[in-house]
């Protein structure tokens, strides 16, 4: 075969390789996409010109400093006047139990702990406060009726259910 021959041969045969391997890069999965951009962090300051946040703020560093009363007062104002978070509600009410515990007050105390579960359904003391001797019996009767309350507000709110808030709903 003629060496010139054997060469326009290969020519054609490396151009379409040549091709095909180009066009495989235009078929390659693109990059993934960047990360979101982190949350917008939440200014202390702008939360501390909120009447029901500046309370609740001064109301723990009161309860920090043995101030009870002063404590209460605040913490409860702070629920007064709309405290927005679910979990600084929590806190809060948690904060009245202690309050209320420590005062011998065990009615308040189940209460407040009873609108802690109510304000976040997953709230849950540490481990040393559930070990305390004043409020620790009283969240742990609370806790445990929450336990057990929890699987018939599950049931109620099942499809067909009780729940007056949930349509009935018929399965073919």
């Amino acid at each position: 075969m003629n060496p010139h021959a054997r060469f326009s041969l290969l020519r054609p045969a490396a151009l379409f390789t040549a091709i095909s391997l180009s066009g495989c890069a235009v078929f390659a999965p693109p990059p993934p996409p960047p990360p979101p951009p982190p949350p917008p962090s939440v200014s202390i300051a702008r939360l501390y010109e909120q009447p029901a946040e500046r309370n609740f703020i001064n109301g723990l560093r009161f309860y920090e400093e043995g101030q009870y009363e002063r404590a209460e007062a605040l913490l409860k104002r702070s629920l007064a006047e709309g405290l927005h978070d679910r979990n600084d509600i929590a806190v809060a009410q948690k904060h009245l139990a202690f309050i209320a515990c420590a005062y011998n007050r065990p009615g308040d105390c189940e209460q407040a702990f009873r609108a802690a579960f109510v304000a976040d359904p997953s709230f849950r003391l540490s481990e040393a406060e559930v070990g305390h001797p004043l409020w620790g019996p009283v969240y742990k009767r609370v806790a445990s009726e929450q336990a057990t309350r929890a699987p018939a507000d599950a049931k109620q709110r099942s499809p067909g259910g009780n729940d007056p808030a949930m349509p009935a709903t018929t399965l073919p």
